[in-house]
C-alpha cells in the first residue's frame, strides 16, 4: 500500500495535467465566460505541475514496470514544458485577441501537448515515447492551424501534418526494426544488448533511422524544411512554444532514452552522422537568417542553427555533452520565449509589424521593449555575462573533453556569423530612425510573460554553474 501512495506521488505532475484536460472540456462546455477562465486556470495548472516537479527532483523511480521514469533530469524537463507552457498562455491572453482565436480550445490543446511531452521525456520504453510523441504532434497540427480563416495558418498547419506524419514514419520503423533485432522495446533491455547487436545491420538502421524522425522534431538540417512556413504562419504564441518546449520534448526523448546507449559506447556509430548535421544545422541556420527581413522567419532560421550547437552536445557523447544540452535547453526556451513574447507584443492586427523595418527606433517609442529585446538578442547570440553564452559555452567545452576541439571551433564560427543577425536587430532598435508609423499596444500580463523570462535568462546567466550542478548530479 506505502509502494502504491508513492507511486502515485510521483506521479502527480501527470495526474494534475491529465485532470486538468477533463476540467478545462467541462468548463469550455458549460461556463460561458470559458476564454477569460481557461487562461488563469492553465497557467495555474502549469505551476503546480512545475513546482510540484521542482521539489521532488530527488524523487528517482521507475514506474508502470520501467516504462515511465520520474525525478532527477526528467522533473527538469517537466518543469520546462509546464514552466514554458505557463508563460506561452500569459502572452496568448491578450495576444489570441488580436490574432482572432481567442477560444478556449486552444488552453486544451496546450495542456494536451504538455502532457505528450512529459511522457516524452520519461519515456523509458519505445511505445511510451511514440504515444507522447503522437499527443504532442497532433495537439501542435491543430494549434498551428487554429486561426482558419488565415490562410497562411492553413498552409502552416497542411505543412506540418504532412511533413510530421513523413518523420513519425521514419521514427515508427526505427522502433520496428530494434524490437524485430532485440525482442523488445525497452530502452534498459535494449541497451544491455546493444553490444551483441552492434553488428547486426537492422539493430543499427533501427537506432538511425528513430534518430532522423527526431531530426524533424529538432528542426536539424537537412530536416528543417518546415521550420520557416510553420514559424511564420502560426500564431506568434504558438510559434513560441513550437520552437521552445517541443524542441525541448523532442531532445527529452533523445537523452533520457537513447542517452544509455549513446554512453555505452554505440554513439561512435553514429558520431559521423551527428557531426555532419550539426555542422549543416550551424552553418545553413545562421547565412540564411542573414537574409530574413520578417522576424518570426529569421527566429525559425535562429532555431535550426541552436538545434546544430546542441547536437554538438550529442556528438560529444559525454555526461559533460548530456548536462551542456539540458542547461542549453531550458536557457533556449526562456531567451526565445521572451523574445517571440516581444514579437506578440508589436505585432499588430492581420500579421502586421512583423517586418525588420518595424523595429527601427523603438528605443525611442518604447523604450522597454527594446532593453528586453536586446537581452534576448545578445543571450541569444551567445554575448556574455548572459545566459546563452554559457549555454554554448558548457557544449563546446564537452566537445572538447571528447576530442572534438574541431567541431567546437566550428561552433564559434557559426555563432559568430549568427551574432550578425541577432546584433542587427540591437543596432535597428537605437541607431535607426523609425520608417514606419505604427503604435504599440502593451498588455501588462504580456509585459509580465517577459519579464519573468528576461529575469531568468540573467539569473542563469550570473549563476550558471547552480544549475549545471543540479543538473550533473541526476545524468544516467
Amino acid at each position: 500500500m506505502e509502494n502504491l501512495i508513492q507511486e502515485y506521488y510521483n506521479l502527480i505532475p501527470l495526474f494534475i495535467i491529465a485532470a486538468g484536460v477533463v476540467v478545462s472540456i467541462i468548463i469550455e462546455l458549460y461556463f460561458k465566460d470559458a476564454e477569460r477562465i481557461l487562461p488563469w486556470f492553465t497557467v495555474l495548472l502549469f505551476l503546480a505541475s512545475g513546482l510540484h516537479s521542482l521539489a521532488n527532483t530527488e524523487r528517482i523511480s521507475t514506474e508502470f514496470s520501467g516504462m515511465l521514469l520520474v525525478g532527477g533530469n526528467v522533473a527538469l524537463f517537466y518543469f520546462i514544458f509546464t514552466f514554458g507552457s505557463a508563460i506561452v498562455s500569459l502572452i496568448a491572453i491578450d495576444y489570441l485577441k488580436k490574432y482572432g482565436t481567442n477560444y478556449g480550445e486552444f488552453y486544451i490543446l496546450l495542456q494536451l501537448s504538455v502532457l505528450g511531452m512529459m511522457l516524452m521525456a520519461g519515456a523509458k520504453d519505445f511505445i511510451v515515447i511514440f504515444l507522447g510523441l503522437e499527443l504532442m504532434s497532433i495537439s501542435f497540427y491543430i494549434l498551428a492551424g487554429l486561426n482558419r480563416k488565415n490562410l497562411f495558418a492553413n498552409e502552416a498547419a497542411l505543412k506540418y501534418f504532412l511533413l510530421g506524419a513523413f518523420a513519425t514514419g521514419f521514427t515508427l520503423y526505427g522502433i520496428a526494426l530494434l524490437y524485430g533485432s532485440v525482442g523488445s522495446t525497452n530502452i534498459e533491455q535494449i541497451s544491455t544488448k546493444f553490444l551483441e547487436n552492434s553488428t547486426n545491420y537492422l539493430f543499427i538502421a533501427g537506432i538511425l533511422l528513430f534518430l532522423i524522425g527526431f531530426s524533424f522534431k529538432i528542426a536539424a538540417f537537412p530536416f528543417h524544411m518546415w521550420v520557416p512556413d510553420v514559424y511564420e504562419g502560426s500564431s506568434t504564441a504558438v510559434t513560441g512554444l513550437f520552437s521552445t518546449a517541443g524542441k525541448a520534448a523532442a531532445f527529452s526523448s533523445i537523452l533520457i532514452t537513447l542517452g544509455v546507449i549513446f554512453r555505452s559506447g554505440i554513439s561512435n556509430f553514429f558520431l559521423p552522422y551527428l557531426a555532419v548535421i550539426s555542422i549543416l544545422s550551424m552553418f545553413y541556420g545562421g547565412i540564411v537568417a542573414i537574409a530574413q527581413s520578417n522576424v518570426k522567419r529569421m527566429l525559425a532560421y535562429s532555431s535550426i542553427a541552436h538545434a546544430g550547437y546542441m547536437i554538438i552536445g550529442l556528438a560529444a557523447g559525454n555526461n559533460a555533452g548530456y548536462t551542456g544540452i539540458i542547461f542549453y535547453v531550458i536557457v533556449y526556451t526562456f531567451m526565445n520565449l521572451g523574445a517571440f513574447g516581444i514579437i506578440s507584443i508589436i505585432e499588430g492586427e492581420g500579421d502586421s509589424n512583423l517586418s525588420l523595418k518595424h523595429y527601427a527606433g523603438l528605443s525611442n517609442k518604447k523604450p522597454m521593449l527594446a532593453a528586453l529585446m536586446a537581452i534576448f538578442m545578445f543571450s541569444l547570440a551567445g554575448v556574455p555575462p548572459f545566459a546563452g553564452f554559457f549555454g554554448k559555452y558548457y557544449i563546446f567545452i564537452a566537445a572538447v573533453n571528447a576530442n572534438l576541439t574541431w567541431l567546437a571551433i566550428l561552433g564559434v564560427l557559426a555563432s559568430v556569423i549568427s551574432a550578425y543577425f541577432y546584433l542587427r536587430i540591437v543596432v535597428l532598435m537605437y541607431f535607426k530612425n523609425s520608417e514606419e508609423d505604427f503604435s504599440v499596444t502593451v498588455p501588462n500580463v504580456s509585459l509580465f510573460a517577459v519579464f519573468i523570462s528576461v529575469l531568468l535568462v540573467i539569473i542563469l546567466g550570473i549563476i550558471p554553474g547552480s544549475l549545471i550542478d543540479l543538473i550533473s548530479g541526476f545524468v544516467l
